[in-house]
């Protein structure tokens, strides 16, 4: 792993200032506003990653090229972080969902299998003291009572 990757809090205000193309008193603005966070030293100095730099390009761009004012662009930023956030948990879900399916093919498989050795009469198969219960669309399988 990269040790100085993309959020690696690195850059002093001066140099994040100069590569955002932006004033080190504008970089201050939007840290206090809260549309850029960068990592703090022991002594509370600013130091930007070059995630923090992207983003600042972008708000300069946004406010220039696109004549939004800061409080819409914080809205923007916050309904980005947002979504990005929801396709985060939307991916863990179906990921989530697709191992639940498998399980569940697995074990109508399963069903499947003891169901036949059932049919055929194997009294010793394994399973063959089991009976099915249908609830809904999955079968359940449980002992049969020893008194049968």
């Amino acid at each position: 792993m990269d040790p100085f990757g993309d959020d690696t809090p690195v850059y002093v205000i001066s140099v994040a200032a100069q590569l955002s193309g932006l004033h080190p008193q504008t970089l201050r603005t939007y840290d206090r506003m809260g549309l850029v966070c960068p990592g703090r030293t022991a002594g509370r100095g600013r130091r930007y990653s070059m995630r923090d730099i992207v983003l600042l390009r972008e708000i300069q761009r946004l406010s220039q090229e696109e004549g939004i004012n800061l409080s819409g662009i914080k809205h923007i930023l916050g309904l980005q972080r947002d979504n990005a956030r929801l396709r985060d948990e939307l991916a863990k879900a179906h990921a989530a969902l697709d191992e639940l399916a498998n399980e569940l093919e697995s074990t109508r498989a399963v069903a499947a299998r003891l169901a036949q050795q059932r049919r055929h009469g194997d009294p010793g198969a394994p399973g063959s003291d089991l009976v099915p219960i249908r609830r809904t669309s999955v079968v359940v399988w449980q002992q049969r009572p020893e008194h049968e």
